[in-house]
């Protein structure tokens, strides 16, 4: 008999494919207590450091949860949607913040030099002044930090202005940067990437061990082209999930940039 890809995978791979599996088909249910460490090593016949091992790639995975004194379960599988393209036209509706589900904690506004990966997409030249407002974002109903969150604006956009105050805007900040500048944003870029957190993001965020995060990169322009905006988020991997919705093209257009995977 042919020895199968699962079969030659570690072996804490195949505990955690098939804990995975049973979370996926129900079998352990949303809020369910997982069996004791001790009664998978004998189920599974391997060793506790093994057990730990699997456990930890589905903890880091969102899958599971561990409380401390209590046991593990299986985690509720509640993610925030990102609804990219009609986030403009829902906040110019109800001229609130983009996110006024989730509690907002300005934890620095003022002047500062922009990072280097913020540069770029501005198209200045890295440590150039300007205007920083950085944000943590929690759930209203148990406190969980949900998003870090920065906006990125030129001095000229936003500097002398209240923007550079550490309070939570009124409304949506593009709707604030349209009221100050008379300018109107007009076409946005999202940048994602997935990767591992910094040190500072896991512990902001309470990640555990292993647990990647998203990473979007917003870059706002005006209607001659001029970047009103650049704004990042990061997100726990776990608790986002992206949707596009947009009409598929009947006749070739010409793209800005192919499309690679």
């Amino acid at each position: 008999m042919t020895e199968g890809l699962g079969a030659r995978a570690p072996k804490y791979h195949r505990v955690a494919d098939a804990l995975r599996r049973e979370i996926r088909d129900g079998e352990l249910a949303p809020g369910q207590r997982l069996p004791a460490e001790t009664t998978l090593v004998e189920r599974f016949r391997m060793s506790l450091p093994t057990i730990r091992q699997a456990l930890g790639v589905l903890r880091a995975e969102g899958l599971i949860e561990s409380r401390h004194g209590i046991g593990t379960f299986v985690k509720e599988q509640r993610r925030l949607q990102r609804r990219s393209r009609g986030r403009y036209g829902s906040a110019r509706d109800h001229q609130k913040l983009l996110t006024h589900h989730l509690r907002h904690d300005i934890v620095f506004a003022g002047r500062g030099p922009v990072p280097s990966h913020i540069a770029e997409v501005m198209g200045i030249d890295p440590g150039t002044e300007v205007v920083i407002r950085r944000r943590h974002l929690f759930d209203k109903d148990t406190n969980q930090p949900e998003e870090i969150g920065a906006s990125y604006l030129p001095v000229e956009v936003a500097g002398g202005t209240f923007l550079e105050e550490p309070t939570v805007v009124p409304k949506a900040l593009f709707l604030c940067v349209e009221d100050l500048t008379g300018r109107h944003y007009t076409r946005a870029r999202d940048q994602w990437i997935a990767r591992m957190p910094t040190a500072d993001e896991s512990s902001i965020l309470e990640l555990p061990t292993g647990a990647p995060v998203m990473h979007v990169v917003h870059v706002a322009r005006d209607e001659d082209g001029d970047v009103l905006e650049v704004s990042e988020s990061i997100w726990p991997a776990d608790r986002v999930i992206v949707i596009d919705d947009y009409p598929v093209e009947q006749e070739a257009e010409q793209p800005a940039a192919a499309s690679e995977v």
